[in-house]
């Protein structure tokens, strides 16, 4: 908590960018501040710069308590890494709790994975804000997911509860993972993905974002690219939604505002979901800096 009492301090560290925001507890962004992740450096260059940015925040007083959302399988009671792609070369094993006490003047650090924090961010303040029981999805890089059932983030016995991204969907027959394996829902529906499918539909883009553009301009090939993304997604959901009877489900990330892929995802998800479920809502994120909002409430009362 910081000096004032009446906010708290959260960070989201990503493979592009950290991010620090002072909160209110109901999950009201008061200000923050946002750097490159110097991901190229090493473990300790980040967590320097994620202490720069909090120092940033607090100015001359000293800080408490900080909540980290990161990316990487976080084990959430040591908060050390217990693995990372290539985003955060050299992530896995870092001990992040104790790297930034220590940066911090022995505060109080507590760490989750970044999408586990964005599922609290959008519990606490955003379009899960009236729910005990949903899941959150962020489709970008990656494919991730987060379920809180009963109003507690389920971790898994592994730490990986959650991984949507690595469930085995229609469309993606053969098509390798970056886990490593073929046919997982990621290969498909990541931005990555959807580049890779509209590129082997005759398209010509560098990223997803170059998709969207096409997807504008009436290109056919790239409506069909997201649309098999959207369609993969939705039958994702769809089998989650039945196992897991949710209150609702939140959809984040860079490429889920790709005109279309939410209203496929949609569609695919009701096709999908047992006629009593049929009607569970798909709601885009409301929080622009979920993770962080996430990460600063972790063990504040609602």
């Amino acid at each position: 908590m910081s000096p004032s009492g009446t906010t708290y301090l959260g960070i989201d560290i990503g493979g592009t960018k950290t991010c620090v925001a002072t909160v209110t507890a109901d999950g009201r962004v008061v200000e923050s501040w946002q750097s490159p992740t110097p991901a190229t450096q090493g473990p300790d260059a980040i967590l320097a710069r994620a202490a720069d940015l909090v120092r940033a925040a607090c100015g001359s007083r000293p800080v408490e308590r900080v909540g980290v959302g990161t990316a990487g399988v976080v084990d959430h009671l040591t908060g050390r890494i217990l693995s990372a792609t290539d985003a955060l070369p050299g992530w896995a094993g870092t001990d992040v709790v104790g790297g930034l006490s220590a940066l911090l003047d022995d505060a109080d650090v507590a760490v989750v994975n970044d999408v586990h924090a964005f599922a609290l961010g959008e519990g606490r303040a955003g379009a899960a804000r009236s729910a005990r029981n949903y899941l959150a999805v962020t489709v970008g890089t990656g494919v991730g997911g987060a379920v809180v059932v009963d109003g507690r983030l389920v971790h898994g016995a592994h730490d990986v509860a959650g991984h949507l991204g690595h469930m085995t969907v229609p469309g993606a027959d053969g098509v390798p993972c970056p886990c490593g394996r073929l046919g997982h829902l990621e290969a498909v529906a990541s931005g990555p993905g959807i580049l890779q499918t509209y590129r082997a539909l005759g398209g010509v883009a560098d990223d997803a974002r170059g998709v969207a553009r096409a997807l504008v301009t009436g290109d056919r090939r790239a409506a069909d690219a997201v649309r098999r993304a959207g369609r993969a997604l939705g039958t994702a959901l769809g089998s989650l939604v039945n196992v897991l009877d949710p209150e609702v489900v939140v959809l984040g990330g860079g490429a889920a505002a790709i005109p279309g892929l939410r209203e496929a995802a949609e569609e695919s998800l009701r096709e999908t979901a047992m006629p009593s479920l049929a009607t569970v809502p798909l709601r885009r994120a409301e929080l622009d800096a979920s993770a962080a909002v996430g990460a600063a409430l972790l063990g504040v009362p609602a």
